[in-house]
Protein backbone atom coordinates (compact mmCIF):
# COMPACT_ATOMS: atom_id res chain seq x y z
CA UNK A 1 0.00 0.00 0.00
CA UNK A 2 2.83 2.40 0.59
CA UNK A 3 3.65 2.30 -2.98
CA UNK A 4 1.02 4.58 -3.92
CA UNK A 5 1.67 7.43 -1.28
CA UNK A 6 0.91 10.88 -2.39
CA UNK A 7 4.35 11.92 -2.37
CA UNK A 8 6.06 8.91 -4.43
CA UNK A 9 3.35 9.52 -6.78
CA UNK A 10 4.51 13.71 -7.05
CA UNK A 11 8.15 12.31 -7.61
CA UNK A 12 6.89 10.31 -10.69
CA UNK A 13 4.71 13.60 -12.03
CA UNK A 14 7.99 15.99 -11.34
CA UNK A 15 9.83 13.66 -13.85
CA UNK A 16 7.39 14.51 -16.63
CA UNK A 17 7.24 17.61 -15.57
CA UNK A 18 8.98 20.98 -16.34
CA UNK A 19 8.04 24.96 -14.99
CA UNK A 20 5.32 25.21 -17.34
CA UNK A 21 6.83 28.21 -19.02
CA UNK A 22 5.04 27.73 -22.28
CA UNK A 23 1.62 28.16 -20.70
CA UNK A 24 2.19 31.78 -19.23
CA UNK A 25 5.29 33.49 -20.79
CA UNK A 26 4.11 36.87 -18.49
CA UNK A 27 6.57 36.41 -16.34
CA UNK A 28 9.44 34.59 -18.17
CA UNK A 29 11.15 37.27 -20.18
CA UNK A 30 9.88 36.77 -23.31
CA UNK A 31 8.36 39.38 -25.32
CA UNK A 32 5.38 39.71 -26.36
CA UNK A 33 4.07 39.11 -29.89
CA UNK A 34 4.67 42.07 -32.50
CA UNK A 35 1.07 43.14 -33.62
CA UNK A 36 -0.05 42.22 -36.85
CA UNK A 37 1.14 45.62 -38.65
CA UNK A 38 4.56 45.22 -37.56
CA UNK A 39 6.95 44.46 -40.39
CA UNK A 40 7.91 40.93 -38.49
CA UNK A 41 4.35 39.92 -39.33
CA UNK A 42 4.24 41.42 -43.00
CA UNK A 43 5.23 38.51 -44.63
CA UNK A 44 3.60 34.93 -44.80
CA UNK A 45 6.90 32.94 -43.16
CA UNK A 46 6.38 34.71 -40.31
CA UNK A 47 3.27 33.63 -39.82
CA UNK A 48 4.22 29.95 -40.49
CA UNK A 49 6.80 30.45 -37.90
CA UNK A 50 4.49 31.92 -34.83
CA UNK A 51 1.99 28.92 -35.87
CA UNK A 52 4.32 26.66 -34.86
CA UNK A 53 5.15 27.22 -31.35
CA UNK A 54 1.59 27.90 -30.70
CA UNK A 55 0.83 24.19 -31.63
CA UNK A 56 3.63 23.09 -29.39
CA UNK A 57 2.24 25.23 -26.46
CA UNK A 58 -1.02 23.31 -27.19
CA UNK A 59 0.33 19.96 -27.33
CA UNK A 60 2.58 20.53 -23.96
CA UNK A 61 -0.58 21.66 -22.55
CA UNK A 62 -2.54 18.95 -23.80
CA UNK A 63 0.22 16.15 -22.50
CA UNK A 64 0.13 17.79 -18.87
CA UNK A 65 -3.27 17.28 -18.73
CA UNK A 66 -3.46 13.60 -19.73
CA UNK A 67 -0.83 13.67 -16.71
CA UNK A 68 -2.58 15.23 -14.19
CA UNK A 69 -6.13 13.33 -14.69
CA UNK A 70 -3.49 9.85 -14.96
CA UNK A 71 -2.33 10.74 -11.69
CA UNK A 72 -5.69 11.85 -10.00
CA UNK A 73 -6.97 8.91 -11.28
CA UNK A 74 -4.08 6.32 -10.01
CA UNK A 75 -4.46 8.38 -6.09
CA UNK A 76 -8.35 7.75 -6.57
CA UNK A 77 -8.34 4.32 -6.90
CA UNK A 78 -5.70 4.17 -3.93
CA UNK A 79 -7.62 5.97 -1.65
CA UNK A 80 -10.72 3.86 -2.09
CA UNK A 81 -8.68 1.16 -2.04
CA UNK A 82 -7.05 2.08 1.45
CA UNK A 83 -10.25 3.24 3.17
CA UNK A 84 -11.84 -0.75 2.65
CA UNK A 85 -8.51 -1.99 3.89
CA UNK A 86 -8.97 0.63 6.93
CA UNK A 87 -12.39 -1.05 7.42
CA UNK A 88 -10.77 -3.83 8.17
CA UNK A 89 -7.65 -2.87 9.49
CA UNK A 90 -8.41 0.36 11.25
CA UNK A 91 -5.28 2.70 11.76
CA UNK A 92 -3.18 2.05 15.54
CA UNK A 93 -4.42 4.22 18.21
CA UNK A 94 -2.23 7.26 19.39
CA UNK A 95 -1.44 7.00 23.26
CA UNK A 96 -2.76 9.88 24.87
CA UNK A 97 0.02 9.97 27.74
CA UNK A 98 1.44 12.81 26.92
CA UNK A 99 -1.33 14.99 25.86
CA UNK A 100 -3.36 17.58 28.05
CA UNK A 101 -6.87 16.92 26.97
CA UNK A 102 -9.69 19.76 27.06
CA UNK A 103 -13.43 18.67 27.57
CA UNK A 104 -15.86 21.36 27.56
CA UNK A 105 -19.49 20.01 29.27
CA UNK A 106 -17.16 17.56 31.57
CA UNK A 107 -19.65 17.73 34.49
CA UNK A 108 -21.91 15.08 33.12
CA UNK A 109 -22.86 12.98 30.27
CA UNK A 110 -20.60 12.31 27.70
CA UNK A 111 -18.08 14.97 28.46
CA UNK A 112 -17.78 13.71 32.15
CA UNK A 113 -16.95 9.88 31.20
CA UNK A 114 -14.90 11.46 28.10
CA UNK A 115 -12.62 12.69 30.91
CA UNK A 116 -12.74 9.96 33.35
CA UNK A 117 -11.64 7.84 30.73
CA UNK A 118 -8.91 10.00 29.31
CA UNK A 119 -7.27 10.24 32.26
CA UNK A 120 -7.41 6.46 32.67
CA UNK A 121 -5.53 6.27 29.41
CA UNK A 122 -2.74 8.74 31.40
CA UNK A 123 -3.49 12.14 29.78
CA UNK A 124 -3.66 15.31 31.81
CA UNK A 125 -7.23 15.89 31.42
CA UNK A 126 -9.04 19.90 32.01
CA UNK A 127 -12.61 19.84 32.88
CA UNK A 128 -14.61 23.18 31.49
CA UNK A 129 -18.35 23.60 32.23
CA UNK A 130 -20.36 26.41 33.45
CA UNK A 131 -21.47 24.36 36.55
CA UNK A 132 -19.25 24.63 39.31
CA UNK A 133 -20.34 21.64 41.38
CA UNK A 134 -20.34 19.30 38.82
CA UNK A 135 -17.38 20.06 37.06
CA UNK A 136 -15.53 20.13 40.40
CA UNK A 137 -16.90 16.22 41.04
CA UNK A 138 -15.65 15.15 37.82
CA UNK A 139 -12.12 16.47 38.87
CA UNK A 140 -12.26 15.01 42.29
CA UNK A 141 -13.25 11.64 41.06
CA UNK A 142 -10.15 11.46 38.33
CA UNK A 143 -8.06 12.56 41.42
CA UNK A 144 -9.43 9.52 43.19
CA UNK A 145 -8.68 6.86 40.92
CA UNK A 146 -5.19 8.67 40.93
CA UNK A 147 -5.31 10.58 37.51
CA UNK A 148 -4.11 14.23 36.55
CA UNK A 149 -6.98 16.42 36.51
CA UNK A 150 -7.76 20.25 36.29
CA UNK A 151 -11.11 22.24 37.06
CA UNK A 152 -12.03 25.87 35.64
CA UNK A 153 -15.43 27.10 35.11
CA UNK A 154 -16.05 29.07 32.08
CA UNK A 155 -19.68 30.31 29.48
CA UNK A 156 -18.73 28.93 26.68
CA UNK A 157 -20.82 31.30 25.07
CA UNK A 158 -18.90 34.49 26.93
CA UNK A 159 -15.97 34.94 24.19
CA UNK A 160 -13.61 36.99 26.71
CA UNK A 161 -14.25 34.64 29.51
CA UNK A 162 -12.64 31.88 27.35
CA UNK A 163 -9.99 33.44 26.27
CA UNK A 164 -8.96 34.84 29.98
CA UNK A 165 -9.80 30.94 31.20
CA UNK A 166 -7.31 29.67 27.95
CA UNK A 167 -4.69 31.90 29.38
CA UNK A 168 -4.84 30.64 32.66
CA UNK A 169 -4.35 26.95 31.73
CA UNK A 170 -1.85 27.65 29.29
CA UNK A 171 0.25 29.24 32.55
CA UNK A 172 -1.10 26.74 34.97
CA UNK A 173 -1.39 23.15 32.96
CA UNK A 174 0.02 24.15 29.69
CA UNK A 175 -0.52 23.74 25.88
CA UNK A 176 -3.52 22.49 24.96
CA UNK A 177 -2.85 19.33 22.23
CA UNK A 178 -6.38 17.83 22.09
CA UNK A 179 -9.75 19.96 22.44
CA UNK A 180 -12.53 18.06 22.65
CA UNK A 181 -15.58 20.66 21.91
CA UNK A 182 -18.54 18.93 23.58
CA UNK A 183 -20.52 21.10 25.70
CA UNK A 184 -24.07 21.37 23.84
CA UNK A 185 -28.45 21.67 24.44
CA UNK A 186 -31.12 20.19 22.49
CA UNK A 187 -34.11 21.92 22.79
CA UNK A 188 -37.07 19.54 21.48
CA UNK A 189 -40.15 21.33 19.83
CA UNK A 190 -41.71 22.44 16.85
CA UNK A 191 -39.47 25.44 14.80
CA UNK A 192 -42.55 27.94 15.83
CA UNK A 193 -43.24 27.02 19.51
CA UNK A 194 -39.00 27.86 20.04
CA UNK A 195 -38.57 30.89 21.31
CA UNK A 196 -36.46 33.37 20.46
CA UNK A 197 -33.60 33.28 23.65
CA UNK A 198 -33.70 29.06 22.67
CA UNK A 199 -32.78 29.32 19.12
CA UNK A 200 -29.93 32.05 20.24
CA UNK A 201 -28.81 30.01 23.21
CA UNK A 202 -28.54 27.06 20.94
CA UNK A 203 -26.31 28.75 18.39
CA UNK A 204 -24.27 30.23 20.57
CA UNK A 205 -23.28 27.25 23.11
CA UNK A 206 -22.91 24.54 19.81
CA UNK A 207 -21.95 26.18 16.76
CA UNK A 208 -20.63 29.70 18.32
CA UNK A 209 -18.57 28.13 21.38
CA UNK A 210 -16.73 26.51 18.39
CA UNK A 211 -15.07 29.27 16.59
CA UNK A 212 -14.11 30.99 20.25
CA UNK A 213 -12.68 27.69 21.53
CA UNK A 214 -10.86 27.32 18.24
CA UNK A 215 -9.50 30.36 18.28
CA UNK A 216 -8.20 30.59 21.76
CA UNK A 217 -6.53 27.08 21.62
CA UNK A 218 -5.67 26.30 17.82
CA UNK A 219 -2.41 28.90 17.95
CA UNK A 220 -1.06 26.73 20.72
CA UNK A 221 -1.30 23.51 18.72
CA UNK A 222 0.39 25.01 15.96
CA UNK A 223 3.11 26.47 17.82
CA UNK A 224 3.55 23.08 18.85
CA UNK A 225 3.05 20.97 15.36
CA UNK A 226 0.92 18.91 16.61
CA UNK A 227 -2.78 18.54 18.10
CA UNK A 228 -6.13 17.42 17.90
CA UNK A 229 -9.64 18.40 17.54
CA UNK A 230 -12.92 16.62 18.23
CA UNK A 231 -15.96 18.01 17.70
CA UNK A 232 -19.90 16.68 18.52
CA UNK A 233 -22.21 17.22 15.58
CA UNK A 234 -24.99 14.38 15.76
CA UNK A 235 -27.23 12.28 13.61
CA UNK A 236 -29.63 15.10 13.42
CA UNK A 237 -25.85 17.11 11.33
CA UNK A 238 -26.47 14.06 8.78
CA UNK A 239 -29.98 14.44 8.27
CA UNK A 240 -32.96 16.69 9.72
CA UNK A 241 -35.15 15.73 12.12
CA UNK A 242 -38.57 16.46 13.85
CA UNK A 243 -39.11 18.84 16.69
CA UNK A 244 -34.89 19.60 16.21
CA UNK A 245 -34.97 22.32 13.39
CA UNK A 246 -32.70 24.64 15.39
CA UNK A 247 -30.70 21.83 17.20
CA UNK A 248 -30.20 20.22 13.18
CA UNK A 249 -28.98 23.64 12.14
CA UNK A 250 -26.15 23.91 14.63
CA UNK A 251 -25.12 20.36 14.07
CA UNK A 252 -25.11 20.52 10.78
CA UNK A 253 -23.12 23.84 11.04
CA UNK A 254 -20.45 22.34 12.98
CA UNK A 255 -20.07 19.61 10.55
CA UNK A 256 -19.38 22.48 8.02
CA UNK A 257 -17.35 24.21 10.34
CA UNK A 258 -14.84 21.37 10.63
CA UNK A 259 -14.46 19.97 7.41
CA UNK A 260 -13.45 23.80 6.36
CA UNK A 261 -10.79 24.32 8.72
CA UNK A 262 -9.20 20.92 8.07
CA UNK A 263 -8.87 22.17 4.48
CA UNK A 264 -7.54 25.52 5.94
CA UNK A 265 -4.91 23.62 7.45
CA UNK A 266 -4.51 21.17 5.35
CA UNK A 267 -3.24 24.07 2.15
CA UNK A 268 -1.05 26.28 4.99
CA UNK A 269 1.98 26.26 3.26
CA UNK A 270 3.21 24.69 6.91
CA UNK A 271 1.27 21.58 6.66
CA UNK A 272 0.77 21.96 10.22
CA UNK A 273 -0.12 18.22 12.63
CA UNK A 274 -3.48 18.95 13.30
CA UNK A 275 -6.04 16.00 13.10
CA UNK A 276 -9.79 16.74 13.27
CA UNK A 277 -12.61 13.80 14.25
CA UNK A 278 -16.37 14.63 14.13
CA UNK A 279 -18.50 13.13 15.99
CA UNK A 280 -22.18 11.93 14.83
CA UNK A 281 -23.94 10.19 17.49
CA UNK A 282 -26.88 9.01 18.02
CA UNK A 283 -29.51 9.75 20.54
CA UNK A 284 -27.22 9.21 23.78
CA UNK A 285 -28.51 8.90 27.45
CA UNK A 286 -27.54 11.57 28.93
CA UNK A 287 -30.73 13.77 29.44
CA UNK A 288 -30.99 15.54 26.62
CA UNK A 289 -33.41 13.42 24.43
CA UNK A 290 -36.45 13.66 27.04
CA UNK A 291 -39.14 12.19 25.10
CA UNK A 292 -37.55 9.63 22.34
CA UNK A 293 -39.18 7.21 20.71
CA UNK A 294 -38.23 4.65 18.08
CA UNK A 295 -40.04 1.33 16.41
CA UNK A 296 -37.28 -0.70 17.01
CA UNK A 297 -35.25 -0.36 20.20
CA UNK A 298 -33.38 -3.23 20.13
CA UNK A 299 -31.94 -2.24 16.81
CA UNK A 300 -31.99 1.72 17.57
CA UNK A 301 -31.72 1.61 21.31
CA UNK A 302 -30.09 4.75 23.51
CA UNK A 303 -26.85 4.47 23.45
CA UNK A 304 -25.31 4.76 26.85
CA UNK A 305 -22.42 7.39 27.74
CA UNK A 306 -19.83 5.14 28.32
CA UNK A 307 -20.08 3.44 25.14
CA UNK A 308 -20.40 6.98 23.07
CA UNK A 309 -17.25 8.05 24.93
CA UNK A 310 -15.26 4.83 24.31
CA UNK A 311 -16.02 5.10 20.49
CA UNK A 312 -15.13 8.72 20.40
CA UNK A 313 -11.97 8.38 22.34
CA UNK A 314 -10.75 5.67 20.18
CA UNK A 315 -11.54 7.69 17.20
CA UNK A 316 -9.64 10.45 18.16
CA UNK A 317 -6.59 8.46 18.85
CA UNK A 318 -6.98 6.20 15.54
CA UNK A 319 -7.29 9.70 13.70
CA UNK A 320 -10.56 9.16 12.44
CA UNK A 321 -12.25 11.91 10.27
CA UNK A 322 -15.88 10.82 10.92
CA UNK A 323 -16.71 8.65 13.77
CA UNK A 324 -20.93 7.73 14.08
CA UNK A 325 -22.27 6.15 17.03
CA UNK A 326 -23.08 3.19 16.08
CA UNK A 327 -20.94 3.03 13.84
CA UNK A 328 -23.10 1.93 10.71
CA UNK A 329 -25.35 5.17 10.73
CA UNK A 330 -22.74 6.92 9.08
CA UNK A 331 -22.44 4.43 5.89
CA UNK A 332 -26.15 4.12 5.86
CA UNK A 333 -26.52 8.04 5.80
CA UNK A 334 -23.79 7.80 3.19
CA UNK A 335 -25.46 5.04 0.76
CA UNK A 336 -28.64 6.32 1.15
CA UNK A 337 -28.17 9.69 0.05
CA UNK A 338 -27.13 8.00 -3.59
CA UNK A 339 -30.85 7.51 -4.04
CA UNK A 340 -33.29 9.44 -4.49
CA UNK A 341 -35.36 11.67 -1.74
CA UNK A 342 -38.07 9.64 -1.71
CA UNK A 343 -35.75 6.66 -1.12
CA UNK A 344 -34.51 8.34 2.20
CA UNK A 345 -37.69 9.53 3.08
CA UNK A 346 -39.28 5.58 2.91
CA UNK A 347 -36.37 4.58 5.03
CA UNK A 348 -37.18 6.98 7.49
CA UNK A 349 -40.83 6.66 8.06
CA UNK A 350 -40.06 3.02 8.34
CA UNK A 351 -37.78 3.39 11.30
CA UNK A 352 -39.79 5.65 13.03
CA UNK A 353 -37.06 6.88 15.66
CA UNK A 354 -36.86 10.64 16.59
CA UNK A 355 -37.53 12.01 19.78
CA UNK A 356 -41.29 13.99 20.75
CA UNK A 357 -41.89 17.58 21.95
CA UNK A 358 -41.33 17.81 25.27
CA UNK A 359 -43.72 21.14 25.40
Amino acid sequence: MNMLQDDNIDNAISVFRSDRQFVDNSNSGIPPRPPRNSPEDASPASDRQTAAPNAGVKMYNLVILIIDIVAMLVRWIYHTLESFYRLVVPPAADTVHTDIVLITGAGHGMGRCMALQYAQLGATVVCVDINEKMNADTVATIRQQRGNAFGYVCDVTNRQQIIETAQQIRQEVGTVTILVNNAGIMPTHPLLQQTEPEIRKTFEINVMAHFWLLQSYLPGMLEKNRGYIVAMSSVAGLCGLNNLVPYCGSKFAVRGIMEALAEELRQDARKPNIKFTTVYPYMVDTGLCKRPHMRFPNLMRLVKPEEAAAAIIDGQRRGLVDVSIPKYLLYLNTIIRVFPIKVGTLLRDFLDSGVESDL
